[in-house]
């Protein structure tokens, strides 16, 4: 994975073979100018608590977060961070919950344009019928995270 992060706080964490991962960084450059590499306090906090994460000690994230978009992106992201650890929401239900009924298919767009995978947890995130939808991070990794947040065990996945 990579994250960016500022001293107001976290603004991107992506999965590195995520096909958005260019455009989100021409994002992140509107917001803050030119990414450098380099440590910040920030970004070990998001490590540690990416580690506990999938580790299987870790339910929820303190981070401060970097959240720029849309009123209603703004609104979908805030609905996202409400859904618990080990649950699932639909599309449809989040529109509903934003008094936006018929708004499923904006929320799903907003959900795809979410930069802070896992900890703004748009994976929790399927079809009213449960099956499960897209995921930039790809449907295979979106079943690998909602089976270890049901499982609640530590498992061994390769998110490189």
């Amino acid at each position: 994975m990579i994250a960016v992060a500022s001293d107001r706080g976290l603004a991107l964490c992506e999965f590195v073979d995520r096909p958005m991962l260019p455009t989100q960084m021409r994002r992140i450059g509107s917001l803050f100018g030119a990414v450098v590499p380099r440590e910040h306090l920030v970004l070990e906090q998001t490590q540690r608590e990416l580690d506990e994460y999938f580790s299987g000690k870790r339910e929820t994230f303190t981070l401060p977060l970097v959240l720029d978009g849309s009123t209603f992106q703004m609104s979908v992201w805030r609905e996202l961070q409400k859904i618990p650890f080990g649950s699932t929401t639909s599309y449809d239900a989040i529109a509903t919950r934003l008094q936006r009924p018929g708004a499923a298919r904006a929320v799903g767009r907003a959900n795809g344009d979410n930069r802070i995978a896992i900890i703004v947890p748009c994976h929790r995130v399927i079809n009213a019928d449960g099956s499960l939808s897209g995921y930039g991070g790809g449907k295979p990794r979106k079943r690998w995270l909602l089976d270890h947040e049901r499982r609640g065990e530590q498992l061994a996945f390769d998110v490189r």
